[in-house]
């Protein structure tokens, strides 16, 4: 009997080892089965395209076309607005060559009137130019780009590209400065998507000069408020940058804003018309604004009275060559009348220096008289030594320049620094009269007319705030 139930319990346990389990009274046994881990994949990395801009060897077009406008203008690096193809009619059909077959995945195309007008088109690629692949269906340019606007493909092995213009919203021109084809959507990151007006600074109340002559008047042109605010750009002088600032960018050379002027200058101009154009730009009218130590008819007669002006923003870059008094010097915003400058604010840093100088100069109306200078931080002179609390290429800073009756008083903000303040008595310079108006300016006015033809002046602004008394868009 005993070995009965010995050979019983045996049983049991092997049946308990079997099933991987078992209980029972005190002599329950249980076992526990250790999962293996689970397999992880591990996510490819994206890959980052390299972007490439491809020489395009040749560009054709087979229809009617005048023979100053050839499709061999549209590749010829010359972006002015003669420099240009022009074909009248839809399906008109722009080929392109890029001597072997390529990965495409953009074009930076220049519209002629860029910002004035759409252009409607599609874009087909090709290896042999007998089967050709569409990459871009009825699209539109936005009307808003003087300069190159980036066109994004679906990305295709071609040796063609094919660009079909559809005439544009005015009439049923195609007309095309230059085309660049780039390997990447995207290209090379420099065209962003957003506009100036969409970073927070009102443009409304400001126009813009540009060094080009899209107008052929032989000096620089003239965005008003209008298109300003609507969401003009242009890729080489007036964009949105990637950290969310309007970047104004001047060379050395190029068109200037009259027959006058000595430099070349990327700038905003007051408009306090907002728009309105049937008020004239100049004269103590809405537009402008007049000193508060002006005449009460005088006052009543302008836009707003007394100013001030905030500012934040960092210069990118100044010249590192030209005249020893030229060298590295801009001027980042200004108080203009009539025909002279109450203030104009200098930003300058040398090229054996980290940090630049802030200092401004007044322009009296008194006959004989000088400029007067004052330094706020650094020195402006030609060899001046690196200022110890220097502001340096990239770094953001503040400025603000109010008028009060006579008294003008310019601030320098920083971060966890101390303002630097100074002050100036205008009473005996003559901005009060009853004939004398005044309107704000700020962006880079390049005062370098003799470095390097490559050489450049830029800033990026983060915010633009104009205030008057009286002046109901006062920010």
């Amino acid at each position: 009997m005993l070995e009965k139930l010995l050979s019983n319990k045996m049983a049991s346990l092997l049946l308990c080892f079997v099933l991987l389990s078992c209980s029972g009274g005190s002599d329950s046994i249980s076992t526990s089965v250790v999962s293996p881990d689970p397999v992880t994949e591990t996510p490819e990395s994206p890959v980052t395209c390299v972007n490439a801009q491809y020489p395009i060897l040749s560009a054709s077009f087979e229809g009617e076309v005048d023979a100053d406008f050839t499709a061999a203008k549209t590749i010829d690096a010359d972006t002015t607005p003669d420099s240009r193809w022009s074909a009248l009619g839809t399906q008109q059909a722009l080929i392109f060559d890029l001597g072997a077959i390529m990965t495409v995945g953009s074009l930076k195309i220049k519209w002629h009137q860029g910002a004035q007008r759409q252009a409607y088109f599609k874009v087909e690629t090709s290896i042999d130019q007998g089967t050709w692949q569409n990459v871009l269906t009825d699209s539109t340019s936005s009307g808003k780009h003087s300069g190159f606007e980036q066109v994004n493909l679906i990305s295709s092995d071609a040796r063609f590209i094919k660009l079909i213009g559809m005439g544009n919203s005015v009439n049923d021109w195609n007309s095309i400065v230059e085309v660049q084809a780039h390997s990447c959507e995207g290209a090379d990151g420099e065209i962003l998507d957003s506009f100036p007006n969409e970073l927070g600074i009102e443009l409304i109340d400001w126009y813009l000069s540009v060094p080009t002559d899209e107008d052929n008047s032989g000096t620089s042109d003239s965005i008003d408020e209008n298109a300003l605010a609507a969401g003009y750009t242009n890729s080489e002088y007036f964009y949105t940058s990637a950290d969310n600032g309007i970047v104004m960018r001047t060379p050395s050379y190029g068109f200037k804003t009259s027959a006058n002027t000595s430099y070349v200058r990327v700038e905003l101009r007051e408009m306090l018309r907002r728009g309105d154009s049937s008020i004239r730009t100049q004269g103590v009218n809405k537009n402008n604004w007049v000193f508060g130590s002006a005449s009460n008819l005088t006052q009543a007669d302008a836009g707003g009275v007394d100013g001030e002006l905030n500012v934040t923003l960092a210069v990118n870059n100044v010249t590192t060559t030209g005249e020893n008094y030229q060298i590295g010097r801009l001027v980042i915003g200004q108080i203009h009348a009539n025909d002279d400058e109450p203030i104009r604010l200098y930003y300058r840093k040398l090229p054996n220096n980290n940090k630049g100088s802030i200092y401004f100069a007044h322009e009296s109306r008194v006959g004989g008289s000088d400029e007067v200078y004052v330094e706020l931080i650094g020195s402006r002179n030609n060899s001046a030594s690196d200022p110890s609390d220097g502001i340096a290429l990239h770094e953001k800073f503040s400025y603000r320049i109010n008028v009060t009756a006579n008294l003008l008083t310019v601030t320098i903000i920083r971060e966890g620094k101390d303002d630097v303040e100074a002050s100036l008595d205008m009473s005996d310079s003559l901005f009060d009269t009853q004939d004398q108006y005044h309107y704000f300016k700020v962006g880079v006015y390049h005062l370098n007319n003799s470095s390097d033809i490559d050489e450049y002046a830029q800033a990026t602004f983060y915010a633009i705030r104009n205030a008057h008394n009286g002046y109901a868009a006062s920010e």
